[in-house]
């Protein structure tokens, strides 16, 4: 039987769609402002409030000079640069749109049908949807009540299926972040043949002095992937670059299942201008302000009762369970779009001074109604 056309001078489509799409959740982005004359601040998604520095956006432009032609496929002054940045050679760099799309290379790469893919939940919304749109079974293991990975329920969920393991630190959207030693003790756990990816797309975020050490740990084993991205800190969310540090068996394989020139001209260009030392200098003092900014703003909310998870992140992150989803609609209708995560929670992204302030006092009237 065929399925009912659209319009009547269309054709019937009787195509065959794969049956794994049946049930593949879609990806929900960030909701816009509104268009209603009320000003709001859209903190919804984990993007930057601040445009790109003036010298990474001149770099971006002048690359469209070249626009007619197709960039640098191999994109080989950038992974020059990324080699030098991270002590690897430059083929150990694998380019694509986004980080996400790198997690969907890294899926593409190691997981076959039927295959399994453990990773924490709730955690960054695309997972479960690149391993069941390439035919892997996803399997969520629950955050702990902390907003934090629990990460011995993960090891446990490992089986004989198991393909790839999915560890994002800061976790998005909880906030909270692993240390060297507990990734340490849970790659003891993991077989050796597993592919772990540590997703660090809010790394610059964390504070330094704790932040994870992923360098020491990627170069003790051979079944660790680091996934980045220039999105969040460097402002170029709208340009979509991202990359994997990988060993170069895996590497090789993720540049075999890539797309062909996924990374634009421009966007080459601006990611390595961020790369400048004046640049790099510049980017830091803006993490700095963001970290401050943080933790003004969970000290606010602290103060007024809230339970928070600890935040490392540019953002935080309100478990409110099934009053997510009216959380959000009360904050819309006073200025400030934040993101619903169904009845999990609610995040809201550090922006400027005056956003965070709106949340702040959106939060305390919400204690008071």
């Amino acid at each position: 039987m065929s399925a009912p056309s659209a319009r009547p001078d269309e054709p019937a489509e009787n195509i065959r769609l794969r049956p794994a799409l049946e049930d593949l959740p879609a990806y929900v982005a960030g909701k816009p402002a509104a268009d209603d004359g009320i000003h709001r601040y859209k903190v919804s998604s984990n993007e930057s409030h601040l445009p790109p520095i003036a010298s990474v956006r001149e770099a971006a432009v002048a690359a469209l000079e070249s626009s007619h032609r197709y960039p640098d496929a191999a994109a080989q002054e950038l992974r020059d640069a990324l080699g030098r940045k991270h002590g690897v050679a430059p083929s150990q760099i694998a380019l694509s749109t986004g980080s996400v799309a790198v997690s969907g290379d890294l899926v593409r790469a190691v997981v076959g049908e039927g295959d399994e893919v453990v990773h924490p939940w709730r955690s960054f919304e695309a997972y479960p949807i690149l391993v069941g749109s390439h035919g892997g079974t996803p399997v969520p293991v629950p955050l702990t009540e902390a907003g934090e990975h629990d990460l011995a329920a993960m090891a446990a969920a490992i089986t004989d299926r198991t393909r790839l393991v999915l560890l994002c630190t800061p976790n998005n959207p909880t906030g909270p972040s692993l240390t060297t030693e507990q990734v340490e003790e849970f790659l003891a756990a993991v077989p050796q043949d597993v592919v772990v990816a540590i997703d660090e797309a809010y790394r610059e975020f964390h504070d330094p002095a704790t932040v994870l050490g992923t360098a020491g740990i990627f170069r003790r084993h051979g079944n660790v992937v680091l996934l980045r991205t220039f999105s969040k800190l460097q402002g170029l969310a709208g340009l979509r670059i991202g990359y994997a540090v990988a060993h170069p068996r895996l590497a090789r394989a993720l540049g075999q299942v890539t797309v062909p020139f996924g990374a634009s001209a421009p966007a080459q260009a601006a990611a390595l201008a961020s790369l400048e030392p004046a640049a790099a200098e510049e980017l830091e003092r803006r993490a700095e302000r963001i970290r401050a900014e943080r933790s003004r703003v969970l000290a606010g909310l602290r103060a007024q009762g809230w339970n928070l998870p600890a935040s490392q992140g540019n953002f935080v992150y309100f478990p409110l369970g099934e009053r997510s989803g009216e959380f959000a609609e009360f904050a819309d209708a006073r200025g400030l779009v934040l993101r619903a995560y169904g009845n999990d929670g609610v995040r809201a992204t550090i922006a400027e001074e005056e956003a965070d302030d709106r949340l702040l006092a959106i939060a305390q009237e919400w204690r008071g109604v």
